[in-house]
């Protein structure tokens, strides 16, 4: 999460949107949708815009119409990007007050919290800044299946430490992760005979897209909701 596209599109954020409630889960204040009764759960690590933007707790609901329960957690603490046009924003300062090696530390007590509520299995998709964060959490067997949407900027050495099942969905405009640096991860993770792997490009689309979408725009909400289709199916072959 380095490049101006990460900052484009910014969603109006709401802290009453979404169909869930938000509880304390994990000593995170936690944007929670679906049934607690389900076996399934799923973490979903947001962009820099955080857990009250409405496209994204509108997904989360979604995930949770699929029968997981659904957990999004306020990783920046209440302090999400909000008005980049604020002369007092500055991009760099917030990156270094959210780096993505807090956000992994701040993560394991959620899965640790999941797993005591007796969750037999969970999944976690991550987006731009979350994504950062989930392909260093999917270097451990905790989780079942992860899915990176339009990730930010990712190493090598990362997507070489993965062991999980991990799909890649990534934009075909991307500065952060340029398609054919994804290829080249997909290539490395084929390597991997112990577990699956997927990676997809998705046509004509922008860093951002499978949350930052204009509802009212039709091809945009259609490639977006692609994108959800793939990493639900990706969560219903693997977290079960």
């Amino acid at each position: 999460m380095s490049s101006s596209q990460c900052f484009e599109n910014a969603p109006t954020l709401s802290s009453t949107c979404g169909a869930g409630t938000v509880q304390e889960f994990g000593g995170l204040q936690t944007y929670v949708t679906g049934s607690p009764h389900s076996k399934l759960a799923i973490l979903l690590l947001s962009d820099g815009f955080g857990y009250e933007a409405p496209n994204f707790r509108k997904l989360a609901d979604k995930v949770a119409a699929a029968g997981f329960f659904v957990v999004v957690p306020d990783f920046f603490h209440g302090d999400p990007v909000t008005d980049l046009n604020d002369p007092k924003f500055d991009r760099d300062t917030w990156m270094k007050a959210h780096n993505t090696d807090e956000g992994f530390e701040d993560a394991k007590p959620v899965i640790e919290a999941l797993k005591s509520k007796g969750f037999s299995a969970i999944g976690a998709a991550g987006f731009c800044w979350g994504a950062m964060v989930l392909v260093k959490l999917a270097s451990s067997t905790d989780l079942q299946a992860a899915v990176l949407l339009h990730p930010g900027r990712i190493t090598e050495d990362e997507i070489n430490n993965v062991k999980i099942p991990i799909s890649i969905l990534g934009a075909e405009i991307d500065h952060s992760s340029p398609p054919e640096r994804m290829k080249q991860f997909g290539k490395n993770l084929s390597e991997k005979s112990e577990f699956d792997s997927f990676v997809k490009i998705y046509p004509g689309v922008a860093h951002g897209w499978t949350v930052r979408y204009n509802v009212e725009d039709e091809s945009a909400v259609k490639s977006a909701e692609e994108a959800h289709l793939d990493m639900l199916n990706w969560f219903t072959k693997y977290v079960k």
